[in-house]
């Protein structure tokens, strides 16, 4: 009878150690995305400053290719801008998640 026992705890102890490992790998990497998507948003942010400030310069030649230009690179800082917002949106939202389930 205690052979049985002792089975099904040198079971239970396998499968806590393997899920263990499993849990451990998987915080991993999220934290390797954490990190990248934080790197992502600085460098994202010193481009949009970039492309402010040249935004901001005047133009004084009004060929069609560089209305174009400027163009295009204010539909790019706006992209930006979108995307940098969308990662933020979602880490605010795993913040507001983390702090539910600490406070229940």
């Amino acid at each position: 009878m205690i052979w049985v026992f002792v089975s099904i705890i040198t079971i239970e102890t396998a499968l806590l150690a393997l899920s263990s490992i499993f849990a451990y790998r998987n915080a991993m990497t999220i934290f390797r995305v954490q990190d990248a998507i934080e790197d992502s948003l600085d460098v994202l942010d010193k481009r949009y400053e970039s492309m402010s400030k040249i935004l901001k310069i005047p133009l004084f030649y009004d060929s069609p290719e560089i209305k174009r230009a400027v163009d295009d690179i204010r539909k790019s800082r706006d992209a930006i801008l979108h995307v940098a917002n969308q990662l933020t949106s979602i880490q605010e939202e795993e913040i507001g998640n983390q702090e539910n389930n600490q406070e229940g």
